[in-house]
């Protein structure tokens, strides 16, 4: 669910429970329903929370956690309240665990309660904190102009780490604090946290970098965001798409066109697979550069392997149109025909082309290229039916061939007959007959299999 393809998981989900004969875990539904709600998809979170207690699951406040989150990512307070509401009628009154006190303090903030969400956090001296259940209650405070009370309970955590006794501080801990720097604009802390992780032994990862990274790079310092992507690789942190992808708008952003394809570039060397959305704003950040040349480069090699949508196309003609460049124009058109971007080319796409061919008093070219394109396709649908028609000729005549060897020959509907001289052979019996009979078929069988060959890959 961390590389944000929710559907994949989905199907591999249904297909453990059909196929599996354990039924799924707690650990197994915490993973999924996180990441439905970090993926935006909140409702099919909540089915799978009923579905665990269908199947007997106690009721789990990590989960619930999740799902309060969701509903505060949805601006849903009162989603919030029910979730913990529902809580704590299961478990039969008081939720000890804290992992829900975030949740609920973000939800009284929501409202703009914030004396009761402030309430809310005096009651985590009397909760099972872990290092996750403080992250939640560090984001409410930073989210929410608390951020002096967040930096308070963050020195308190590290206080009381001592692992592997007592794990009260994550890298997700140091992620929400660093954010909080880059928020108040105090970015030589942001870095200074940041460098403190692996002295409580949290080594970064590559979300941890991100964090940082699209704090400098949003805030004019892009030199340092990537700094920090060159630590990367030294420290063997892989960079994910959302890496090079902050990297690339920030180059656009600052005037670096080529900076920014250099980065694309790497994001697919790397064997990653940038989305639309992420060539979509490459191609107009060049074209917005002056870099209709490139774009036009970028749009030939991605066009196949992102499969391009309208908008995609309809972009690069109308780029190139407005430079005068019809002739790239026509042929896209010409390449759309020819593959499965066919389908796309409905009436309102061809009402768009001509009116791009229009600025330029080529309107009828669009018709003339679509029928061409038509004619080449009637004639090469010609020539496939004329090559097989051969190819049944060239094997009945085979066969023919064959049977006039044995004596069979063709009567009037189509089907062979023995000549009499051949008839006698066959009445007379004996071994030499059937020999020869048996010589006979062998040969007509090679005979057949000559001609097959001759014509392999040919209907008859």
């Amino acid at each position: 669910m961390d590389c944000r393809k929710p559907d994949t998981a989905l199907e591999h989900y249904k297909q453990f429970i059909n196929e599996a004969p354990i039924n799924p875990s707690l650990a197994t539904y915490r993973v999924m329903i996180k990441g439905l709600v970090d993926n935006d998809r909140f409702e099919k979170a909540m089915e799978l929370k009923e579905e665990m207690s269908a199947k007997g699951f106690k009721p789990d406040p990590v989960i619930y956690h999740y799902l309060m989150s969701g509903c505060v990512k949805n601006g849903n307070s009162d989603g919030v309240f029910e979730l913990y509401e529902e809580l704590k009628e299961k478990v039969g009154g008081e939720v000890v665990d804290g992992v829900v006190i975030g949740g609920l303090m973000k939800g009284y903030f929501l409202k703009g309660m914030e004396e009761e969400a402030m309430q809310c956090y005096q009651e985590i001296k009397y909760k099972k904190m872990t290092a996750v259940a403080y992250n939640s209650v560090l984001d409410a405070l930073k989210n929410n102009g608390k951020f002096e009370d967040a930096l308070k309970l963050f020195d308190e955590m590290l206080k009381e780490h001592e692992p592997p006794k007592r794990l009260s501080v994550n890298l997700g801990s140091f992620n929400v604090i660093v954010d909080g720097y880059c928020r108040e604009r105090k970015f030589e802390k942001a870095i200074e946290t940041f460098r403190r992780m692996e002295d409580y032994k949290c080594v970064p990862d590559d979300l941890s970098y991100n964090v940082l990274i699209e704090q400098l790079c949003k805030n004019g310092m892009l030199e340092r965001g990537e700094e920090l992507s060159r630590e990367m690789s030294e420290k063997r942190v892989n960079p994910d798409e959302y890496t090079y992808s902050l990297l690339m708008d920030a180059c656009i952003e600052n005037n670096r066109p080529d900076d920014a394809v250099g980065y694309f570039k790497k994001m697919i060397d790397s064997g990653l697979r940038p989305n639309q959305a992420v060539y979509d704003r490459l191609v107009a950040g060049l074209v917005q550069s002056g870099k209709v040349d490139e774009a036009k480069s970028l749009f030939d090699i991605m066009v196949k392997k992102l499969k391009m949508n309208v908008a995609g196309y309809q972009f690069m003609m109308k780029s190139l149109s407005d430079v005068g460049r019809l002739d790239d124009v026509l042929k896209i058109v010409d390449e759309m025909l020819d593959e499965e971007a066919r389908v796309l080319f409905n009436e309102d796409f061809e009402e768009f082309v001509k009116g791009e061919l229009r600025k330029g008093g080529r309107e009828d070219d669009l018709a003339k290229l679509v029928e061409e394109k038509e004619r080449l396709k009637a004639e090469a649908k010609a020539r496939e039916i004329a090559e097989m028609e051969e190819g049944r000729r060239r094997q009945r005549e085979s066969i023919e061939l064959a049977m006039r060897k044995t004596g069979i020959r063709w009567n009037k509907d189509g089907e062979g007959e023995g000549s009499k001289d051949a008839e006698v052979i066959s009445a007379s019996g004996g071994e030499d007959s059937a020999g020869d009979s048996t010589s006979t078929s062998q040969e007509l069988q090679l005979e057949v299999e000559h001609g097959n060959d001759a014509d392999k890959g040919q209907v008859i």
